[in-house]
């Protein structure tokens, strides 16, 4: 049985299956990752204010400077340690991770684990 629709439309349907029961408040705000072919992008997210709290990419300045000889997902690492320094900064220690529908492997999981180690907790 052949697949429907493009890959795009099936992540975006899997992620809504995934927002049904994941949702950010202000003591515990969603972390939603985003990755597009060449960048990857990160955010912490007060679902109940619909506020974006903190956020990081790969086209920042301080991103872009340490881009030289490095694969996305080291790039991506960068992004996450970003986020998480952010996040510790605004006072915020726990977050719910929101894969944003794509599969916990590669740059999501890099951006996951840098920021794991830059002191947040899932």
């Amino acid at each position: 049985m052949p697949k429907e629709g493009t890959s795009r439309t099936r992540r975006i349907a899997r992620h809504q299956r995934v927002r049904k029961n994941v949702n950010g408040s202000s003591e515990r705000p969603r972390m939603s990752v985003y990755r597009s072919l060449n960048h990857t992008y990160a955010q912490v997210i007060d679902d109940k204010e619909g506020v974006t709290l903190v956020s990081a990419s790969s086209l920042e300045e301080s991103v872009k400077n340490n881009l030289a000889d490095k694969s996305k997902k080291e790039i991506a690492s960068l992004v996450g340690s970003l986020i998480a320094e952010r996040a510790v900064g605004n006072g915020l220690k726990e977050v719910i991770f929101d894969r944003g529908g794509y599969k916990y492997h590669g740059r999501v999981k890099a951006v996951a684990e840098a920021a794991r180690k830059g002191g947040l907790t899932f």
